[in-house]
This record gives structure tokens, C-alpha cells and sequence, in this order.
């Protein structure tokens, strides 16, 4: 569904990646992972059109979307949960999720969001700014389905929230999965994400170093404790 090939990007002359590799299959939920800094975002942002890349190639669903600016990678059918979450403040809940919903049909409507995260149905009429992080992050994940993608990316799903809000997100990502939809999610759990996810590719320095499924990371300590800190 989704293939990264060779993925080369640098911040000015600061190159970052290194021949990224990977690819999302229909349905499938794979995990980036790898310590602070070791280019998973960059990825993520070469993969939205939000960064121009150097090198390689990025197909999803067999089109190219090299060069295209990120509405138009939304347009195809990527939806990004973004790192830091990054709703809009000034506007209510029930606004920033009618704010990014797509005209093209599809499952997601306002009513199942809310059905999907209740506590944002109570929080309906509240300003992003007056939502907790935990509701933020629920907030973002709802706007991301409001454009009907038909793959999904997490950028840090979990990070610096609650245990019990971590649960939640958690939950509703294994119900997204459950419903066929592909989703590509970095986060730092993993034994939360080796219960999810079908296949983990770890990144170092911008390189892929290791890929595999859920039982061979589980398994593999020597990958745990040298690229991942665990």
C-alpha cells in the first residue's frame, strides 16, 4: 500500500536519511522505532510532502507522491496524527474536526469519532486550548479519520501522556486496525506496540539497521538494548 524506497532528506546540508526502506501493506499496522533523533520523523514529514527529499522513491497505492505538496498527499488518501499533536486552539472540538473533513465518502463522520473517543462528545463545545493533552491526542486522531484516509499515521502516539490515557489511544488503535485500516505509528511502548503491530523496522541514524515481526523483537534483546534502550 504504502513503499519507501532508497528514502534519502537533509535539512540544508544536514542529511538525515540514508536509504530509508520500508512498506505498509493493506490492513497492516507497522511501527518505526528507534531512539530520539534517528530520523522517524523526517520520514514521516518526507513521506507528507512537508520536506523535499534527495533521493529514492515514495509509492502509495502505486502512485508516486514525489514533489506532491501535503494537501495533496492528504488528498490521496494518507492521514497524519502529527507529533505534538498540534490542534487547532482557537477553535472548538466539534470545528477542528468539521475543519479538516474530507468531501470524498467515506465511514468517518463527526457522530463516529465521538462514538470512537466519548469523552470528546462531552467536550464537543470546549476550545482545543482547554482540552487536556490525553483529549488532544484523541482530538487529533479524530481529525485525521474526518479526511476518510485509507492509511493512517501515528507520530508519537503516546508520548508524555497518562498510563491510563496511553490505554485509550492504545484501544482505539487496535480497533482501527481491526476495522482494515492500515496504520504506520512511531511510539516508544513497545510492548504495547508489539501486541498491535504486524512488522517493526528500527532506525539508526537514518538508516534501517533491523526489521522483523512482533515475536522476533520480543525475542531479539540484543536489538532492544542496542538501538532501542530497552
Amino acid at each position: 500500500m504504502l513503499e519507501v524506497d532508497a528514502l534519502a532528506a537533509a535539512y540544508g546540508q544536514s542529511q538525515v536519511l540514508f536509504g530509508v526502506s520500508f512498506d505498509v501493506r493493506p490492513g497492516e499496522a507497522v511501527t518505526l522505532l528507534g531512539r530520539n533523533g534517528m530520523g522517524k520523523t523526517t520520514t514521516v514529514r518526507s513521506i507528507m510532502g512537508m520536506m523535499p527529499i534527495r533521493g529514492g522513491t515514495i509509492t502509495f497505492e502505486g502512485k508516486p507522491l514525489n514533489g506532491l505538496p501535503s494537501y495533496r498527499v492528504a488528498q490521496a488518501g494518507l492521514g497524519l496524527v502529527p507529533e505534538g499533536r498540534q490542534v487547532f486552539p482557537n477553535l472548538t472540538v466539534r470545528e477542528n474536526l468539521v475543519a479538516t473533513a474530507a468531501r470524498r465518502s467515506g465511514p468517518w463522520t463527526l457522530e463516529r469519532v465521538f462514538a470512537l473517543f466519548p469523552q470528546l462528545a462531552g467536550r464537543r463545545g470546549h476550545f482545543g486550548s482547554q482540552l487536556s493533552g490525553g483529549e488532544q491526542q484523541m482530538l487529533a486522531i479524530g481529525r485525521a479519520l474526518m479526511t476518510n484516509p485509507r492509511m493512517l499515521i501515528l507520530d508519537e502516539a503516546t508520548e508524555g501522556l497518562a498510563p491510563l490515557v496511553r490505554v485509550e489511544i492504545y484501544r482505539a488503535i487496535e480497533g482501527l486496525k481491526a476495522s482494515g485500516l492500515a496504520i504506520l505509528i512511531i511510539d516508544k511502548d513497545l510492548r504495547a506496540l508489539t501486541r498491535i503491530a504486524d512488522r517493526h523496522y528500527v532506525l539508526e541514524k537514518g538508516r534501517v539497521v533491523w526489521s522483523g515481526g512482533s515475536l522476533e523483537l520480543v525475542q531479539n534483546r540484543e536489538v532492544q538494548h542496542r538501538y532501542l534502550g530497552v
